[in-house]
């Protein structure tokens, strides 16, 4: 399937300006994890809106050094605005009440989704806080692509949480082909996908590539027991997008 970078690229910062211009919004506020997704959403934005209007957020809790210093990269790629704020103490204090709960147990889970639930509140916050400072509307942009969407890789509550969401209907490898048009860092262009929080790969994680989600969205030719797992995790997850509602 043909895909021009360069057209969706200049489509996707038209469909920015168009929202803003409608709706009269100011800014954005994203977190910046050094990953390509976040990476070229910032992007994307700082063309569209302009860097002065693009606020980049690192939220380390646990997290790698690197992950830092990549934002870093962006960020002067870019001409916005980066800021840091710290959650590993929060984190910690959090799990330390938790575990006065009478019948806790540790959870793998519970304890990697708390870190992303913490940093969208945090964005959200901060949204806010600029959205007060300057008199403009800052909203949270989204970073999550179509093969994470697909699968549900995301966490209900954290990472799936946004106002606006630009990559959602590109693959891992559109994604990348728009951040070579726009010029993001190659270091963090072609970094290996990571949640930076569990210390392992996406795709360590889930069992199965990017790629081959790709080709399953897409109706190409894939091994049948990779399809098979990949449309269980499809499935599995449909109720991180179907909130039940009783209705009379």
């Amino acid at each position: 399937m043909d895909f021009n970078a360069q057209e969706h690229a200049t489509k996707i910062i038209d469909f920015i300006r168009d929202y803003y211009q409608k709706n009269n919004l100011g800014g954005v506020v994203l977190g910046i994890s050094g990953g390509k997704d976040s990476g070229v959403v910032a992007g994307l934005f700082a063309k569209a809106i302009g860097p002065e209007n693009v606020i980049g957020v690192t939220l380390p809790c646990h997290s790698k050094s690197q992950d830092a210093t990549d934002a870093v990269l962006v960020a002067e790629k870019f001409g916005f605005k980066l800021i840091n704020l710290d959650l590993t103490s929060v984190y910690d204090q959090f799990e330390e009440e938790a575990k006065k709960i009478d019948d806790f147990v540790v959870s793998e889970d519970s304890e990697i989704n708390l870190k992303p639930r913490l940093r969208m509140s945090s964005v959200y916050y901060l949204a806010q806080m600029y959205t007060k400072k300057t008199g403009k509307v800052y909203l949270v942009a989204g970073t999550g692509n179509k093969c994470e969407i697909y699968v549900g890789y995301f966490t209900k509550g954290g990472d799936g949480v946004s106002d606006i969401n630009v990559l959602g209907d590109l693959t891992v490898e559109e994604v990348i082909k728009v951040g070579e048009v726009i010029g993001v860092p190659e270091q963090v262009l072609y970094k290996a996908p990571s949640d930076g929080l569990s210390g392992k790969t996406d795709e360590d994680r889930l069992g199965f590539t990017y790629a081959d989600v790709a080709k399953v969205i897409n109706g190409e030719p894939v091994d049948e027991n990779v399809k098979a797992v990949i449309e269980r995790k499809h499935a599995a997850n449909q109720h991180k997008f179907n909130i039940p509602i009783y209705k009379k």
